[in-house]
């Protein structure tokens, strides 16, 4: 962790008097009106904040799937962290949003000059919310791996509640159900798939469960493989491992590109007679998913509708 808090009190007790004004949030347009509340309760993955401001002025997120679906409601953070931002993010690299840390570590003391009135955690910054909490209230939006639409839903509801989205969100969640349906329909005879992660020319495994299970478990891909990957871990695999298996889909994601140490979607590493030889090959479904999207971003309102876009595609 970088700075710690103790030289902050005076930012927090000037964020603590934030909490108790309501104002709009960014790009949001609402208020709050007489009669309504102007703090509600959050309940998340570390417990329960219960004075989170309604349509925050100020808000800091670690989570590009949370900053994702702000994007998609029209609401403007104040800090983001550091990253290799995608394409359809790239705005939040501009010196206009504070930059508060990185995607794993949170600056204290650039949180604490942003003075937020919301600070949104997830996976990689959890480890934090204890120490942001006393700087803003703080929540955790974490997906849980093991139910991730059911996850990734409440979570959205949750911030289409904080913005008074509400409307937005349940509009655009019905398209991403659709567009669900309509790939479980066909998934089921497309042909058994396996996925994997490329990094520093080594291969990693995901299956049923894992951080990209939502193939098989939510769109409804058969798995090629018993996978022993559980939760942001694969299992480390062989190019033999990749024959044997004989997937007719093969789903990659280059962690390489996402992280910005490489230029290209597909990886090179790939291109050798083992998987050449695998079913997925000889009928070009070896299929090269957005880095960024699956790796870096995740679950956003806008993000999970091209991800789940993606494997629609990869079973027509």
């Amino acid at each position: 962790m970088k700075k710690r808090l103790s030289s902050y009190i005076g930012a927090l007790v000037a964020g603590a008097a934030l909490l108790t004004v309501t104002a709009c949030g960014g790009g949001a347009t609402a208020s709050s009106q007489p009669g309504e509340a102007s703090t509600i309760t959050i309940e998340h993955a570390q417990g329960s904040t219960t004075n989170v401001p309604v349509n925050p002025a100020k808000v800091v997120t670690f989570d590009l799937g949370v900053l994702d679906t702000m994007n998609a409601l029209g609401v403007e953070p104040t800090g983001v962290p550091e990253a290799s931002y995608p394409e359809a993010l790239k705005k939040f690299s501009e010196a206009k949003y504070a930059k508060v840390g990185s995607l794993k570590e949170p600056d204290f003391e650039a949180v604490s000059s942003a003075a937020p009135d919301l600070i949104i955690v997830s996976g990689r910054t959890a480890g934090a919310y204890e120490e942001l909490s006393k700087i803003a209230p703080t929540i955790d939006l974490s997906v849980d791996a093991a139910k991730p639409m059911e996850s990734f839903k409440a979570q959205t509801e949750k911030l289409g509640k904080i913005f008074k989205k509400e409307d937005e969100v349940a509009s655009k969640l019905a398209e991403v159900d659709k567009t669900v349906a309509d790939t479980k329909a066909k998934a089921a005879s497309a042909g058994k798939g396996l996925i994997v992660l490329t990094s520093g020319g080594e291969v990693t495994a995901y299956g049923a469960g894992s951080r990209f299970g939502i193939i098989h478990d939510v769109l409804g891909v058969p798995t090629a493989a018993d996978v022993k990957s559980e939760g942001s871990h694969g299992e480390a695999v062989s190019f033999e491992y990749i024959k044997e298996t004989n997937p007719d889909i093969l789903y990659v994601i280059n962690r390489d590109t996402a992280i910005g140490t490489a230029s290209s979607t597909a990886n090179p590493i790939l291109d050798n007679e083992l998987v050449k030889s695998t079913n997925a090959a000889k009928n070009n479904k070896i299929v090269n998913l957005d880095p960024a999207g699956w790796y870096i971003v995740g679950y956003g309102l806008n993000n999970v509708q091209a991800m789940v876009t993606a494997v629609a595609d990869s079973v027509a």
